[in-house]
């Protein structure tokens, strides 16, 4: 039983067959397969249910998977703590992102941090605000980027983004320079569901008023596509729009609304350093763009 049957069992569990793990650690499929069935040999159970649609945990494999995530976890520690101690700098961070977040603002994040740290292998899993928490959670990823504020992790706060009011660009409102939730109360609404809803709803339901909800839609560019067929507006962060729009117009929200952008993990105190120096680089990243007024792209 080796470290490295834990990675490579980690890693057939997240990517959910033996193909794509093995692609991602360098094994053939066989590599791979023989690696799991010496390290369920050894521990005498089985670990993986194998199926034509992928692989799923077995109750023991349930029950054990977390010590193997705090075991690979806590040699990274060693690892990194070793080569801060030597002056070099080296490790692995995997980092959560929703989407609008990985388009606009985790690029000069990254490229900040690798100018900095080029010995420190970074790691992306894109996905909703949801599944970020629960990776945290449950140790599949070290950091994550999440709409605050976030139960049962220990937060930092990065930037508040902004929320405006997106429509055809041939409707009437479009001369408005700012529109109240009032006014929209009556409109066709496209209801954003990656998150932000809660705070939407949350500014219909402080006004006594529900919204005229034509569709509901997760994917950004999906609800932007309907914007521009006429089908409705919606209110959604700025950080979710291209930074070219054509047939729609945006205009301001007030009272002025935001959503709270910032990174969550297990527990700042027991992070990696390289977890710890990745903080720290976000927050001048977003500090210094803030300060000189530039954009994220």
């Amino acid at each position: 039983m080796s470290l490295f049957q834990f990675e490579v069992f980690l890693k057939v569990v997240d990517t959910g067959n033996f193909t794509k793990a093995g692609e991602n650690l360098g094994l053939t499929q066989s590599g791979v397969s023989h690696n799991i069935s010496a390290l369920e040999s050894e521990l005498g159970i089985i670990l993986l249910n194998r199926g034509r649609n992928g692989v799923s945990l077995t109750d023991a494999g349930k029950r054990i998977i977390g010590h193997m995530r705090n075991i690979v976890s806590e040699s990274e520690q060693i690892k990194q703590k070793t080569a801060a101690i030597l002056g070099i700098e080296m490790g692995k961070i995997k980092i959560g992102s929703f989407p609008s977040t990985s388009a606009k603002l985790l690029p000069g994040i990254i490229s900040y941090f690798k100018s900095r740290y080029e010995g420190i292998e970074l790691e992306l899993y894109e996905g909703s605000y949801d599944e970020i928490t629960e990776w945290v959670e449950n140790g599949v990823i070290d950091i994550g980027f999440v709409s605050l504020p976030v139960k049962r992790l220990e937060t930092i706060p990065l930037l508040k983004d902004k929320l405006v009011v997106l429509l055809p660009s041939d409707h009437p409102f479009r001369e408005h320079r700012s529109l109240t939730i009032e006014q929209l109360s009556q409109e066709p609404f496209i209801m954003p569901k990656a998150g932000c809803e809660v705070l939407v709803k949350k500014r219909f339901q402080s006004n006594g008023l529900q919204p005229n909800i034509h569709f509901e839609v997760e994917d950004n560019q999906t609800i932007i596509s309907m914007v521009q067929e006429g089908l409705g507006l919606t209110v959604i962060p700025q950080l979710t729009l291209p930074n070219w729009l054509t047939q729609v117009s945006t205009v301001e929200l007030v009272p002025e609304t935001y959503r709270t952008i910032g990174l969550a993990v297990k527990s700042r105190k027991d992070c990696t350093p390289a977890v710890k120096e990745f903080i720290i680089a976000s927050q001048k990243f977003v500090k210094t763009n803030s300060e000189n007024n530039k954009p994220y792209l």
